[in-house]
């Protein structure tokens, strides 16, 4: 169980450097928003592994809480960048 433990931990610190450097990096708003979607879910498997190995479901409010985040954030990123594009092309 810790040798899963470990890979899982190495796995998801290795996902969020990547979306951390993309966040960074990005070249739009877009890329942005998609590399923060992808930490936020990153950090939402960690505490679902956590909670996992250590059989306790007190964080489950908190992965809830955060998926709705995530989804209404990205919604609201995609609903401005295209208004913006509309009014660009007009």
């Amino acid at each position: 169980m810790t040798v899963v433990a470990v890979v899982v931990t190495t796995l998801l610190a290795a996902g969020a450097v990547l979306a951390l450097v993309r966040v960074v990096r990005g070249p739009s708003i877009l890329d942005r928003m998609v590399a923060t979607d992808v930490l936020l879910a990153v950090i939402v498997m960690a505490i679902a592994a956590e909670a996992a190995f250590s059989r306790d479901s007190t964080g489950l409010p908190v992965l809830a809480v955060l998926s709705i985040l995530g989804f209404t954030g990205a919604v609201s990123v995609a609903r401005f960048a295209i208004r913006r594009r509309t009014e660009e092309t007009s």
